[in-house]
């Protein structure tokens, strides 16, 4: 703000201005906290009602505020607390084991384990949206209308590649970013979770290696352990993702047969790969024939700009498969998800075949027409502003209340993000502590195969902010605070 001291005229004209003025409580209520990060503010006619001030006036106090970076519109939805930047330091490169390591899961800290053994109040550990941000009554008109159009559709076994019209949406909407794939390269799958089954099935064998970010999604290392596959921890940063660099050496002996990763804000880190690497990334595994298996399920909860590209983008050889799922977007209950296989889709077809034949028809034509009508993206946009929201709240929540040598990372997309805390904790003890009090997360040697992460967590951001989120943020950083002491000599 500029100095009032200072006898400048045009200065003093602007300090005077009512909109100014305007502009200087709302930025003053901002430093005090009384309005947050990713709270929405008044709109511009509701402010000048409530202020009894012109119209022009709120907005000029808004472009002012803008100006100042303290907040920004959001297009259809209004004007937020623009998210300030964590004082917290970003963790760093991981440094896993170096050599490949048999997966071993132990089922009793998995959240849905967590969840069916204790009364849990508030639920960090999920990395499930809560059922409100979902669109349930209008794919329940479509699902009417489209069962009541076609009756034949419930007596229907459908094929093993799915519904073509899903299939040339899917295909469709490939085109925004790249996607030069045609309907009879898409193959429907019930979830992203037998997409990622039916790929690895066609490109490994027990006890092969497979090249994996660390930390890793646990379910991915659950699938891992079912096949008897090694998992071998590549370095990957919180920001960028994977390091190419340590993959590059990692895979220059030939023991890795297949690579697995989420380079579009992937879990539990939230780091979103740039282009150039996703580009560099596909480029080394064609080189050496290593079929990457790559989920996107996360892709479409950016939360500003563009929607970040598939490495599949970069993808000449067919060596790159694709996965992603609607079930993360928009209809948990109905399971679909899809997979582009490339090279690998004649076998990944056979294997779908072989292991649940086909998908609901009804289903996929409803999240078909669903798509056809535009509510996929209605839903979408409103979707990325729950979880930036969400996830504002619980970043600035954690920086309040959690000891200032915590490190995490904001992400650009998604509803996850990692925490790492003083050496000195424990996030399985912690969590033993927490569950007591109905609080949850996931701790972080769930996400490595060699139990790695002792003193990480990660957190989600499931459902809308309330005051028992942040009680129970500042009761997580209590508990830290506690195992913290304890250990000090």
């Amino acid at each position: 703000m500029a100095d009032l001291s200072v006898p400048n005229a045009s200065v003093r004209r602007k300090a005077d201005t009512l909109y100014f003025q305007l502009a200087g409580e709302i930025a003053q209520a901002i430093a005090s906290g009384v309005l947050q990060s990713g709270e929405k503010l008044p709109s511009i006619r509701k402010l000048s009602s409530q202020r009894q001030v012109s119209l022009s006036t709120v907005m000029e106090a808004y472009r002012e505020l803008e100006d100042r970076a303290l907040i920004e519109v959001r297009p259809q939805s209004g004007f937020y607390v623009r998210n300030k930047p964590t004082a917290l330091f970003a963790p760093e490169l991981t440094q896993p084991p170096q050599s490949p390591s048999d997966v071993v899961i132990d089922p009793m800290w998995l959240p849905a384990t967590l969840a069916r053994l204790h009364d849990i109040k508030v639920d960090f550990g999920f990395a499930i949206l809560a059922p409100a941000l979902f669109p349930n009554q209008q794919l329940q008109r479509l699902l009417a209308q489209v069962t009541r159009q076609d009756p034949d559709l419930i007596a229907d076994y459908g094929r093993p590649a799915g519904d073509v019209e899903l299939r040339r949406q899917i295909a469709r909407r490939s085109l925004n970013w790249g996607g030069q794939f045609e309907a009879d390269e898409i193959l429907i799958t019930q979830g992203a979770i037998e997409a990622l089954n039916l790929c690895l099935r066609a490109v490994t064998q027990p006890g092969d290696v497979v090249a994996i970010e660390s930390p890793s999604y646990f379910g991915l290392l659950q699938i891992l352990e079912s096949f008897q596959l090694k998992a071998l921890e590549i370095p990957t940063h919180p920001q960028t993702g994977i390091s190419i660099e340590a993959l590059e050496f990692a895979t220059r002996n030939g023991e890795v047969k297949a690579c697995v990763l989420l380079p579009n804000f992937s879990n539990p880190l939230g780091s979103l790969m740039p282009d150039e690497n996703k580009k560099r990334l596909v480029e080394l595994l064609a080189e050496r024939h290593i079929p990457l298996i790559e989920d996107d399920l996360y892709g479409e909860f950016y939360y500003k700009g563009e929607r970040p590209r598939p490495a599949k983008a970069f993808d000449k050889e067919g060596n790159v498969m694709l996965i992603s799922s609607f079930t993360k977007t928009v209809a948990p209950g109905f399971r679909i998800g899809w997979v582009v296989a490339g090279k690998h889709h004649q076998k990944i077809e056979q294997l779908k075949f072989i292991n649940t034949f086909s998908n609901a028809m009804p289903l996929q034509r409803t999240i078909a027409k669903f798509l056809e009508s535009g509510g996929y993206d209605h839903h979408l946009r409103r979707l990325r502003r729950a979880c930036h929201e969400q996830v504002g709240h619980a970043v600035a929540a954690i920086e309040r209340s959690f000891p200032a040598d915590t490190r995490l990372y904001v992400p650009q997309g998604g509803y996850v993000f990692w925490v790492e805390l003083n050496a000195a904790v424990d996030t399985l003890l912690l969590l033993q502590q927490a569950l007591k009090e109905g609080i949850s997360f996931t701790p972080g040697p769930l996400f490595s195969p060699s139990h790695s992460y002792g003193h990480c967590l990660r957190i989600c951001c499931n459902e809308s902010w309330s005051q028992q989120h942040e009680h129970a943020i500042a009761r997580l950083g209590e508990l830290i605070r506690q195992q913290i002491s304890i250990a000090l000599p």
